[in-house]
């Protein structure tokens, strides 16, 4: 063993993992760099013995390994099997998570035997295993690389008590991503309040969020308790926050701050203890510098941003959506033999699907239903992506104006169809009713003026 570990220090320093070799008394006769950094040890400070290293326990995890394995017998004498473990190991900023492989071996020539230990650090992988599993339970079908990192995001702030402000336009997916970061909580086991405060009449939203008592106005018949005070413990989304009334902004920003408020009509103080996830499908800065929204509140609901892609910035992933929202649809009794020919797949994933997710899902659909001989082509498609190549350049061009003219004629042309009934227009679109009596207020379509492009209903 004297004579050959020279040679075996030298070739150990060529390879990147971590290595160890030790006697059969556990000394250590060579170890490489790779296996000092792993194991958070000191540059240069080889320990004499496998038991000195402090960052865990070697002897007791290869023991327990190898007897879980079967490559030991009652005395613990080992039957000369390599065997494979992972172990995390808690560093000072950070947790490493290695995979071990070892096994003892013969010196050719001589009675002795030592045992090779191997170490692979597989910090990297694990982590990519984990927001992977995480996309998964989120329902989330996505390889997009920015979305992934949105995930990664997700998962390593969802044990924390931080708010969290999720923004992106309707459709991208938040409050899948705020009920999956709850799952992943401390608060996993506690109620989770959904609160659409866009669907909220301005009156109405005090009472809704923080209670109110018998008599505080008149059809308030009995005390009734607010979200916030439902989701004690737990964590309470706040979706399309910036439609919170400004005068509202402050009440709901002590809530935040100090976990406490008062009922409508009534002067006792209530205690909460809850997390805060909001949304919102604008930019809530511009809000804040158009002075329509507290900038103290949105600080504090803004501790943890995280911006969510639009569909038409991931291309790529409108395959994966196509096959998942058919595989769904066939599952609710819809023909199973269907398929999508390549243009059919290249109009959408040249569409920019201002609905996004929600709308590509509709598309889909419509597709299903429109298919000739039992394939979707791009004239099974609904209307506005079949006639999409017209105005595709112009909209990668940056035209605000021709594309809010664009939008409005569509929006137009979807409310004569359904006669002016929102709701239904709404789901044609593939967007949410409050969305789309935002987007008609910012295009100027008046539901209140009969005309040619706007029906009085």
């Amino acid at each position: 063993m004297k004579e050959i570990t020279p040679i075996i220090s030298t070739v150990m320093e060529q390879v990147r993992e971590g290595i160890l070799i030790t006697d059969e008394k556990g000394n250590v006769r060579c170890a490489n760099d790779a296996a000092l950094e792993l194991l958070n040890l000191p540059a240069n400070t080889k320990p004499k013995n496998v038991r000195e290293i402090s960052s865990c326990n070697l002897v007791e995890l290869i023991s327990v390994a190898e007897e879980s394995e079967g490559q030991a017998d009652g005395a613990s004498q080992q039957n000369g099997n390599f065997i494979t473990f992972d172990h995390a190991l808690k560093g000072r900023d950070a947790t490493r998570h290695l995979r071990f492989r070892t096994g003892v071996c013969n010196v050719p020539g001589s009675s002795n035997r030592f045992r090779a230990i191997m170490i692979q650090d597989r910090t990297g992988e694990q982590r990519l295993d984990s927001v992977l599993n995480f996309r998964r339970g989120a329902g989330m079908v996505t390889d997009d690389p920015a979305m992934l990192e949105v995930l990664s995001e997700a998962m390593r702030i969802a044990e924390s008590e931080a708010s969290i402000l999720l923004q992106g336009e309707s459709g991208t997916g938040k409050t899948l991503l705020a009920r999956m970061i709850h799952k992943h909580s401390k608060r996993k086991d506690e109620r989770f309040v959904e609160v659409s405060c866009a669907a909220i009449p301005d009156a109405l939203v005090e009472s809704e969020l923080f209670g109110h008592v018998r008599g505080a106005f008149t059809s308030a018949v009995s005390d009734r308790q607010g979200r916030f005070q439902a989701a004690h413990n737990g964590t309470i989304f706040l979706d399309e926050v910036g439609e919170i009334p400004i005068n509202l902004q402050s009440k709901l920003l002590r809530a935040l701050q100090d976990q406490e408020f008062e009922k409508v009509g009534s002067d006792q103080t209530v205690q909460v203890d809850v997390r805060v996830i909001s949304a919102s499908n604008r930019v809530l800065r511009d809000a804040v510098d158009e002075e329509r929204f507290r900038p103290d509140l949105y600080y504090r609901l803004a501790v943890i941003p995280i911006y969510i892609p639009p569909l038409r910035e991931r291309p790529g992933d409108v395959p994966l959506l196509i096959k998942h929202f058919y595989q769904g649809l066939a599952e609710r009794g819809y023909p199973e033999d269907i398929g999508f020919s390549h243009d059919a797949i290249s109009k959408m994933m040249d569409y920019p699907w201002p609905g996004n997710v929600r709308e590509l899902a509709n598309a889909v659909e419509h597709g299903i239903i429109c298919a000739k001989g039992k394939v979707v082509t791009d004239a099974s498609l609904p209307k506005d992506i079949r006639d999409y190549g017209g105005t595709h350049d112009s909209r990668r061009s940056g035209d605000r104006a021709e594309i809010e003219e664009q939008d409005r004629e569509r929006i137009n042309a979807v409310l004569r169809k359904v006669d002016g009934n929102r709701a239904e227009a709404a789901e044609e679109l593939g967007i949410d009713r409050s969305t789309l009596w935002r987007k008609m207020k910012r295009l100027g379509i008046d539901p209140q003026k009969p005309g040619p492009d706007s029906l009085d209903y």
